[in-house]
């Protein structure tokens, strides 16, 4: 996967090993890179005292149309909400000006003492602001 120079944007050729045998791009494998971009995207924000641990409560993805085998994509990772104790993200699938998929990824943010939930950090939310959609 190639980085852009804003995080959170990964431009990719869909691989073969992506595909099934009607050559469109495996479901899963949409998951998975947008995966990967929200970790990249999450690795710029700023380091904060006392950060929650946050794990997925939704995973979801929205399909328009399939992608092929060696066709370029584009996956952006964006804020699409913000609340006390979660994060919505949203990752755009895109090839040439069409969007081909979303995928919607919500993350609530817990204590690391006790897993109890937990309040976002002011700076954290700060950082979000400035990407949402």
């Amino acid at each position: 996967m190639s980085q852009s120079k804003r995080p959170g944007v990964t431009e990719i050729h869909v691989p073969f090993r992506d595909v099934d045998m009607n050559g469109r791009m495996f479901l899963a494998s949409y998951i998975s890179y947008a995966e990967s971009v929200l970790a990249s995207f999450w690795s710029s924000r700023p380091d904060v005292d006392d950060e929650p641990v946050y794990s997925p409560s939704k995973v979801s993805c929205m399909l328009h149309r399939p992608l092929h085998y060696d066709e370029p994509v584009t996956f952006t990772a964006s804020v699409d909400k913000i609340g006390v104790r979660s994060i919505g993200f949203l990752i755009a699938v895109e090839t040439s000006d069409e969007r081909a998929a979303e995928v919607e990824i919500i993350w609530q943010a817990h204590a690391p003492e006790d897993r109890s939930p937990a309040s976002l950090p002011e700076e954290t939310r700060d950082w979000l602001y400035r990407f949402l959609d």
